[in-house]
């Protein structure tokens, strides 16, 4: 009980604390800017810092292993990050490699695109 507790707390501590990301892009006025906020869930921030034992107990509890965020599955940030150890749990727990973003790119794509060998030779021994 008292794990689960703890366990509960990390989970909502990820969930009230996401990365955030402000990008400006400049319109045809040389002096105003639009702002974007884009933010990732606190799923795919623990595989883009490589905390496996976070993303099990995700998991465990109930996250979408094929969910979108900021438009790219889990399976995409373990790629593009190199994390190997994530991507093989993901695929574990049914995550969908051939997924493809609006851009056209799936997790194959990312992990070439950020030079992760080793993801890549993952997904290519997949293939």
């Amino acid at each position: 009980m008292k794990k689960t507790i703890i366990i509960s707390a990390i989970a909502l501590g990820f969930a009230f604390h996401t990365s955030n990301a402000t990008t400006s892009i400049q319109t045809s006025k040389p002096s105003s800017f639009v702002k974007t906020k884009v933010s990732v869930n606190p799923f795919c921030v623990s595989i883009v810092k490589g905390d496996l034992e976070t993303v099990k107990k995700l998991i465990q509890f109930g996250a979408d292993v094929n969910e979108a965020s900021n438009g790219m599955t889990p399976a995409m940030y373990a790629a593009k990050y190199n994390r190997v150890d994530i991507l093989e749990l993901l695929v574990k727990h049914g995550a969908e490699l051939k997924k493809r973003t609006e851009k056209g790119l799936n997790a194959m794509d990312y992990a070439k695109r950020s030079n992760a060998k080793d993801a890549l030779a993952y997904l290519k021994n997949l293939s």
